[in-house]
């Protein structure tokens, strides 16, 4: 194994020594490897931590520390730019066996990745409201028109009420009334500054899906009736287009006799 090789593995597993190799001007190498390796696995946990607030409310400070040690090993940081890792992380909290008797953590963790990339999409210019009304007032064309939506839109679907259990935990509320054997749908996106996250119907997420995946409005419309009978079309462009979410819409094209 090269240097850099062994050097990169034994800085993510403090089970390993200290690679041959290294050298130190002064003090102990081992003990200068044992302070460096430290603050790199520190790093990481805390940029964790600070992506996944609630998931590390959730099972204590020591819980989350371990099982973010695990996951560093695993999965390390392929990228300089922080608020980028840990994108796997959910994934690895629903296959770690510790964590199993909290079986709505990896969807917690999921939303809360879904409010970091909110959070850091690319700024868009929401439709201007006058053009956007004018457009939405053509019935004969209103079906064809494709909205393009804010980067930062996303939605999930989840087996459990973690849209509720996220928000209790923003408040400092107590989440133990909360029956998270629910079922939820959720709509991440960012207004301004802020991620705002929306408890909605399966409808909504299934329509916002459609016109992220390029169908036209009534396409994705009829798309979400056939996943809610109560899907209110008028309800969802409303957040959509109170929340800055539409950035773009055109009309069907032309076709040439």
């Amino acid at each position: 194994m090269r240097l850099q090789e062994a050097f990169s593995a034994a800085v993510l597993d403090s089970q390993q020594p200290c690679p041959r190799g290294l050298v130190s001007r002064n003090g102990h190498i081992e003990s200068r490897f044992a302070v460096y390796r430290n603050n790199v696995q520190r790093g990481l946990i805390n940029a964790l931590a600070f992506s996944y607030p609630v998931v590390a409310r959730l099972v204590g400070e020591y819980f989350f520390q371990e099982m973010a040690r695990l996951f560093i090993k695993k999965s390390p940081p392929d990228s300089p730019i922080m608020s980028t890792y840990g994108v796997r992380f959910a994934d690895f909290i629903g296959d770690f066996e510790p964590a199993r008797s909290l079986p709505y953590l990896a969807d917690t963790a999921r939303l809360e990745r879904l409010c970091v990339a909110a959070y850091h999409a690319a700024d868009a210019c929401a439709v201007d409201p006058q053009v956007l009304a004018r457009m939405l007032k053509v019935p004969e064309s209103l079906g064809q028109l494709h909205l393009q939506l804010h980067p930062g839109v996303a939605t999930l679907d989840s087996p459990y009420a973690v849209a509720d259990l996220w928000a209790a935990h923003q408040n400092e509320e107590l989440s133990q009334g909360l029956d998270l054997s629910l079922p939820q749908s959720t709509v991440v996106l960012r207004y301004g500054l802020s991620v705002e996250v929306f408890a909605v119907r399966p409808g909504y997420t299934a329509f916002i899906r459609h016109l992220q995946s390029g169908h036209a409005l009534g396409p994705a419309a009829e798309h979400a009736l056939q996943v809610d009978p109560y899907f209110d079309l008028s309800q969802a462009l409303a957040l959509l287009i109170t929340h800055d979410a539409i950035t773009d819409l055109s009309p069907a094209p032309e076709i040439s006799p």
